[in-house]
């Protein structure tokens, strides 16, 4: 068992911020911040990916999708999938599930 003290929270940091919790054999944890008005600058990911965001408000848009997020959502990106967040309103906090274990951009 592992108890990850700070997953989710909100770290303001410019452009942006991803922490990893845990990294395994089968998963990585992380938390990703982006302040309001910021930038995603992330690109597609060779793992699939899901988001619930803590904090903030902001829009998810992706080739299929554009929808506004908000505490509690829970979002779903295959791998491969672009999709960036936009209209930061307030500072964003996802904690990041990452099936298989994150590698890298590709």
């Amino acid at each position: 068992m592992q108890k990850l003290v700070g997953a989710g929270d909100f770290v303001r940091r410019e452009p942006n911020d991803f922490v990893v919790h845990l990294n395994n054999e089968s998963m990585t944890v992380g938390t990703y911040s982006i302040p309001a008005g910021g930038v995603d600058d992330q690109l597609p990911h060779r793992e699939d990916e899901i988001y619930v965001v803590t904090a903030g408000r902001a829009t998810l848009v992706t080739p299929g999708l554009t929808t506004p997020v908000g505490p509690g959502d829970v979002l779903f990106v295959p791998a491969d999938e672009e999709h960036e967040f936009t209209d930061i309103t307030e500072g964003l906090a996802l904690l990041v599930f990452f099936a298989p274990p994150y590698t890298g951009r590709p």
